[in-house]
């Protein structure tokens, strides 16, 4: 997808090494601001301002304590606990707000929906640049992003909050200081200029960085196609994600592996039921293994990463399948067509087709040979320019405009 006129290019263009000229790299305080406890948002929060701290930028983190806290803090970031739980808790919003001003900082990032809109609206009294990540979009809108399906019922509420309140609320924050709106995505990019209506002026791609292992691909691919291919899932088990298309594709491909589905949500139970009817449970079936602190064994263990979202912005869990040798089979929405080409990295597959995923997997599972060439273009697709390193240098030049 082109991006839109104005929206700068993302930082995949930027060469991995160095991440930013020692001249040009911005030097400042920065705090970071979320109000989730998890999720794509509070992950992506937690490795950026550890990867900040060790370059040797002053960050801080304000949001509710998490298991991700002391590692932010062991990384040399100061990590402060303010909980808001809801959009009417006021009280909670004026905490945080008065955290962050107290900090006194250069930059204030804010990084999930509540922390925009009392950053934003606190902006006056902050002077200080503030910077919005747009991680994902309202599932009641999610087909407004190229690519995506529809995920939720379409409420007029959406409209008001998340399209004219964010126009609304990014422009008020535009007027009293500098401000700039941050995505992982060219697709999303898109929907917030053509739909929301920000200034593409003031918008920044930033793709998501993930670290890439030292060694080469670690998928373990035997020789010949009698060795069963063996799968993981990994994502929040919600009706966005999808999960239960794993499952009924899984139906239609025999001499399949073992197939790992990690994450938590209320699908949950859902797929557990399922998988005890079906007998595929155990460890050489399925798994439904929960929330993993740490992705990289399941990933280390499996041949194939499967993504079977009905919407997305740029996936942190398929990045880093791909980092670690991965091919990909995905459905071919919003932001992830722009880091898996079909036939190159993986296989790209439209939402909610069982029987094209069985067939992508059926296709993996007979040939190895294609596993190892686009596990291996995958990881040198992330090298090239969705690494951690590439994340932070595309955020540390937008933190320069807000200050320049």
């Amino acid at each position: 997808m082109r991006p839109p006129d104005g929206v700068r290019p993302p930082s995949s263009a930027v060469p991995a090494a160095p991440a930013v000229p020692a001249e040009h790299r911005w030097r400042g305080r920065v705090v970071h601001v979320l109000t989730q406890p998890g999720g794509g948002p509070a992950d992506h929060v937690s490795a950026v301002a550890a990867a900040m701290a060790r370059q040797g930028i002053e960050v801080h983190v304000v949001g509710p304590e998490s298991p991700r806290s002391e590692a932010v803090r062991a990384a040399g970031a100061a990590w402060h606990t303010v909980a808001v739980t809801s959009k009417r808790d006021a009280a909670g919003a004026v905490a945080l707000a008065r955290v962050v001003r107290g900090l006194r900082p250069d930059v204030v990032h804010l990084h999930d929906r509540r922390a925009a809109w009392v950053g934003r609206l606190a902006a006056p009294a902050l002077q200080a640049g503030v910077v919005h990540t747009v991680h994902g979009v309202a599932d009641g809108l999610s087909d407004l992003v190229a690519g995506n399906a529809l995920v939720g019922p379409r409420r007029r509420r959406d409209d008001l909050y998340y399209v004219a309140g964010e126009r609304w609320a990014t422009r008020w924050s535009a007027r009293w200081t500098r401000t700039r709106v941050v995505t992982p995505s060219r697709a999303v990019a898109d929907f917030l200029v053509h739909r929301v209506g920000v200034d593409p002026d003031l918008l920044d791609v930033v793709p998501n960085g993930v670290e890439v292992p030292p060694v080469g691909p670690v998928g373990p691919v035997g020789p010949g196609p009698a060795r069963a291919p063996a799968l993981v899932w990994a994502g929040r088990l919600v009706t966005a994600k999808r999960p239960g298309a794993l499952l009924d594709a899984v139906e239609r491909v025999s001499g399949l592996g073992p197939v790992v589905i990690a994450g938590e949500g209320p699908e949950r139970d859902l797929l557990l039921r399922r998988v005890a009817a079906t007998g595929w449970r155990g460890p050489g079936g399925v798994e439904v293994v929960g929330q993993l602190p740490d992705l990289a064994p399941a990933l280390a263990a499996a041949d194939v990463y499967v993504s079977t979202s009905a919407a997305e912005n740029q996936p942190l869990a398929m990045l880093q399948a791909m980092a670690h040798g991965l091919p990909v089979v995905a459905t071919a929405v919003g932001g992830v067509p722009e880091v898996v080409r079909d036939g190159v990295e993986g296989l790209l597959v439209p939402v909610d087709d069982p029987d094209a995923l069985g067939a992508a997997l059926r296709r993996l599972r007979d040939d190895p040979r294609l596993r190892r060439r686009l596990g291996t273009a995958a990881r040198e697709r992330v090298a090239a320019g969705w690494t951690r390193s590439h994340c932070v240098a595309g955020l540390l030049r937008t933190y320069g405009r807000v200050t320049a």
